[in-house]
């Protein structure tokens, strides 16, 4: 059985009523897929996450480490 993520609600109506600024009858109109072409119109195209490999490849190449703040 696949996992199923429920349908980000609370993000969509912050998004619909603030950014947007929709009336909830508008917002409550739109479905799912009009809400997300929306969402990009505004926000753009957002790139696919890394992937978990990459970023330890990344993580492995540049470790995180104490820095001097004494000059």
């Amino acid at each position: 059985m696949a996992d199923i993520t429920p349908f980000p609600w609370a993000e969509a109506m912050r998004f619909g009523f603030g950014v947007l600024r929709l009336s909830p009858q508008a917002f409550w109109s739109m479905t799912p897929r009009e809400l997300a072409h929306a969402i990009h119109a505004v926000r753009g195209h957002s790139p696919e996450p890394i992937a978990r490999d990459a970023l330890n490849d990344l993580m492995t190449q540049f470790p995180d480490g104490r820095r001097d703040h004494h000059g």
